[in-house]
């Protein structure tokens, strides 16, 4: 069906070094052994696949990922069906959209986020992972979220609201992401999102 086909990801991945924690299986139904990759680990699967990206992508049933292109015509955001807004860049100078621009049709929410490896994006996670959970229980609803080119700060909140609320392992999140476009947060946002790996998993009593 239409949301195996977006969530079909392999459930394990042989790491070389890692902490080696129990997970559970979302639904209950089975246990297995996953591990929590290092940041190295993450990089060279990042470097798999696909090596470029459209300006959008749906990498998750009516989730689309992009660039600021996208998100500036407001023509094409109307035609791809885009009800909500998230801007992983907002305020920053090529990104200026707010709720002004999109007036009343879209629902925005920005987030100042910088693409630097020292900028705390974590802090984020939960609220953005809130915002992408609330419009995708939408009936109909559409959502985009963006940066300037889309595959660093926009791809993190991605990554965490599939952590967050669809229970993955990052390593599964980062290979559902994947298989419809290339992403590449930088290494900071990464060290971030393992943490956030690890929180989840203590959290849910792995």
């Amino acid at each position: 069906n239409q949301q195996g086909k977006w969530s079909k990801v392999s459930v394990l991945m042989t790491m070389a070094e890692g902490d080696v924690l129990l997970a559970k299986d979302p639904e209950g139904s089975e246990t297995c052994t996953a591990e929590v990759p290092t940041v190295k680990d993450i990089e060279q699967l990042l470097n798999t696949g696909l090596s470029s990206c459209n300006h959008t992508d749906e990498v998750w049933p009516n989730l689309f990922l992009g660039d600021l292109v996208t998100a500036h015509n407001r023509f094409g955001l109307w035609k791809m069906g885009i009800t909500h807004v998230l801007n992983a860049a907002h305020g920053t100078m090529f990104c200026q959209g707010g709720q002004d621009f999109y007036g009343t049709t879209i629902d925005y929410y920005g987030i100042p986020a910088y693409d630097l490896p020292d900028f705390d994006i974590s802090q984020y996670f939960f609220s953005a992972a809130e915002f992408i959970h609330k419009a995708l229980n939408t009936p109909g609803a559409k959502i985009l979220v963006h940066c300037a080119v889309g595959i660093s700060r926009s791809a993190s909140l991605v990554l965490a609201y599939l952590m967050i609320n669809h229970h993955l392992p990052l390593i599964k999140a980062i290979k559902a992401v994947k298989e419809h476009r290339w992403i590449s947060p930088n290494r900071g946002f990464l060290k971030q999102l393992r943490n956030l790996d690890i929180q989840l998993r203590q959290t849910r009593g792995c």
